[in-house]
Parts: structure tokens; C-alpha cells; sequence
């Protein structure tokens, strides 16, 4: 892993300590979360793919979306 893709995931890490626990608990439509899938993304395909592949998943997060299981892996890019 290099140095870009550790200050993305210290990013998305820090994200998750600090904003959620002024969330509601419970609510995200897809497994994993938004900010995991983040993770995993930027994990197997880099910091550029991975934060836009993260970009587009939370474009589909929205009231109107069933959710799921939605991991990085299915799609190709």
C-alpha cells in the first residue's frame, strides 16, 4: 500500500471516529457502509479509482435506493 492510499484511509478512518457518534446509528441502507466500502475500495484499486468508485456509491445512497450488499469488487471499471 502506498502513502497515498494510507492518507485516504487515515482520512476515511478519521471520518468514522469523528462524525458518526452525531449520527443516527443504524441507518445506512448498504453493507458495507459507505465509508468501509471506501476502505475496501481504495485497498484493491488505488487512491484515485478507489475514491471514485467511493464518489459513486454515495451517489446512490439516497431514500430512494433499496441498499444492500454492495461491495467494491462486482464491478468493473
Amino acid at each position: 500500500m502506498n502513502s497515498l492510499q494510507k492518507l485516504v484511509i487515515g482520512l476515511v478512518r478519521t471520518y468514522q471516529k469523528i462524525v458518526p457518534p452525531f449520527l443516527l446509528k443504524g441507518h445506512c441502507r448498504f453493507e458495507p457502509t459507505c465509508s468501509n466500502y471506501a476502505i475496501l475500495a481504495v485497498k484493491k484499486y488505488g487512491a484515485l479509482k478507489g475514491l471514485v468508485k467511493s464518489f459513486w456509491r454515495v451517489l446512490h445512497c439516497s431514500p430512494l435506493s433499496k441498499g444492500g450488499v454492495d461491495l467494491p469488487y462486482f464491478y468493473l471499471f
